[in-house]
């Protein structure tokens, strides 16, 4: 009886194995850990490899940092913020105008308006710079307004304005059409109700991704370099190449970059507090 029972309390290979199965929460544990010694092992390789010496020399250099100041706030960054800020206002407005006619009824304006979005976000950046470039030769005697700065604002307008557009149209689209039912209700035409009802609030809907947007025309300002500026209206991307090509020193470009981050990151902030305000008020 005895050999009976110490048999039957045995357990089986099933039982062992539901034993030794961890938890998820215990895997969840293990594969974090495991996350964390590759992430530290990682860190360990590039302390080591690295030649902490030689980046400083040519990545950060103090003396040539100095020189960039303040030039690259008064001029560069001035000059990049004029592009960005006047290309944003005029794609908002002419992706606006774009939402309206992808939105119309009339046909031909909804053809126009998405055959320039579908070709203007399908082309370059680059690209549209560059024929911006030439388009004195393509035209002969045509100067666009404000030199260089026009033709650096142009050439974010262009890029801006079709992806301004589909998002201007997706927050039209937002907009109840209860509110445009019940303007019209009042007596109001069609146009002023859309004028003073409808985009007003589809602005509001779309604060938090032309913020976004606003950031990426910032970003795409460094393409007037390829304009051929003077130093009077450098931005920063073609300040800090030019002095760095000066120094054969890569220390420009690192402040650079800082600008730009002193800019880009507060404006990311702001824009997913904006969003997620936005949210909240929607629950």
């Amino acid at each position: 009886m005895t050999d009976q029972s110490t048999t039957a309390e045995k357990p089986g290979p099933a039982g062992r194995a539901r034993r030794t199965r961890l938890s998820p929460r215990k895997r969840q544990r293990v594969s974090r850990a495991v996350q964390y010694a590759v992430l530290v092992a990682v860190a360990v390789f590039l302390v080591l490899r690295i030649d902490w010496n030689s980046l400083a020399q040519n990545f950060a250099k103090p003396e040539i940092a100095a020189e960039a100041w303040p030039e690259v706030i008064t001029v560069a960054l001035k000059n990049t913020i004029i592009y960005s800020v006047g290309g944003f206002v005029f794609a908002f407005l002419f992706g606006l105008l774009l939402a309206l006619m992808r939105m119309s009824s009339v046909l031909p304006y909804r053809w126009l308006a998405i055959a320039y979005i579908e070709v203007f976000r399908g082309l370059p950046a680059l690209l549209i710079f560059l024929l911006i470039l030439f388009l004195p030769q393509a035209l002969p005697g045509f100067q666009v307004p404000g030199d260089t700065y026009g033709q650096g604002i142009l050439g974010l307008t262009v890029v801006g304005s079709a992806y301004m557009a589909e998002t201007l149209r997706a927050g039209l689209q937002a907009v109840p059409k209860g509110q445009m039912e019940a303007a019209r209700s009042l007596g109001m035409s069609h146009t002023r109700a859309t004028v003073s009802i409808v985009i007003p609030q589809a602005v509001r809907i779309v604060i938090p991704p032309t913020t976004n947007q606003f950031v990426s025309l910032l970003k795409d300002s460094s393409l007037v370099l390829f304009l051929g500026v003077t130093s009077e209206y450098v931005e920063l991307t073609k300040f800090g190449n030019d002095l760095a090509s000066t120094h054969a020193n890569a220390t420009p470009i690192l402040v650079v970059g800082i600008t730009y981050l002193l800019v880009t990151i507060p404006l990311g902030y702001l824009a997913n507090r904006l969003e997620r305000r936005q949210g909240r008020g929607r629950r």
